[in-house]
């Protein structure tokens, strides 16, 4: 019985490191693509975040691991394999609710993070990140991965939810956790600057909470920041590109100074 939640602790890690990593490298490139000189010169900031997020993986893994274990083995939790057990509706309307459930307690752990304590401990880490990249998505310090590692987890026991809804609310979770994070704007328009924006968060939103720290705190939607007073509204990245195109051209500058002393010498 040890032997078998044990392994699906281990289990488990493995997917959520090799997700991360999958999922990270994708927007990773797509930013080399679209924004090739973005994260230039930050190649050690970006092994610091790999090797926090890999710790994040297997803080991450475990609690998921032994639930999938009890669920499976003793029928823990309120997940449920048969389509017709609850309404056809139910199904978005439990994603909706975990989003909504996940996100209540992200602002209010991400907010009493930034408190002077927790945030000199742990929640330092992740803001090191400066820029954050597409990489930062799990650089916590294993405090705060804790903190957000038992929200899913707890919640199934709390929540019916189906394995294909389950799996829809963590590839919601894991892909705006990366694009937040990448330093440019993937989504359309309307989705951060128009009607819609106004209540969903896309990196433009979370860009201007690694800017300024006192504002924006949700993951997925802007209500409680809006309700709180603590939206700071959407930022551009018009800094941060600049910035990223003086790095640029730190080490093309070094390398013709370089030649020029070479071919004065020669």
């Amino acid at each position: 019985m040890l032997l078998a939640a044990l392994l699906s602790a281990f289990a488990m890690t493995l997917i959520v490191g090799v997700r991360y990593l999958l999922t990270s490298g994708a927007f990773a490139l797509a930013t080399r693509v679209r924004h090739p000189r973005l994260y230039a010169g930050l190649e050690p900031q970006v092994r610091r975040e790999i090797a926090w997020s890999l710790l994040s993986a297997a803080i991450y893994g475990v609690p998921a691991g032994i639930v999938a274990w009890g669920w499976q083995a003793h029928g823990w939790t309120r997940i449920y394999t048969p389509v017709d057990a609850w309404p056809l509706w139910y199904l978005p309307v439990s994603v909706l609710l975990y989003l909504v459930a996940h996100d209540t307690w992200f602002y209010w752990t991400h907010r009493w993070m930034h408190r002077p304590a927790p945030f000199r401990l742990a929640h330092a880490v992740h803001h090191a990140s400066r820029p954050p990249t597409a990489w930062a998505a799990m650089a916590f310090h294993p405090i705060e991965a804790l903190t957000g590692a038992v929200a899913i987890p707890l919640l199934v026991f709390v929540i019916p939810i189906h394995p294909a809804a389950l799996g829809v609310v963590l590839a919601v979770m894991t892909v705006m956790g990366v694009t937040n994070h990448m330093g440019w704007e993937i989504f359309p328009r309307a989705m951060w600057a128009g009607r819609l924006g106004g209540w969903l968060i896309t990196a433009s939103h979370h860009q201007r909470h690694h800017e300024r720290y006192g504002c924006n705190y949700g993951l997925y939607f802007r209500v409680w920041d809006r309700l709180c007073g603590t939206d700071g509204g959407v930022g551009d990245f018009a800094r941060d590109h600049a910035q990223a195109a003086r790095r640029a051209a730190r080490p093309a500058a070094g390398a013709a100074a370089d030649g020029r002393d070479a071919g004065r010498t020669s």
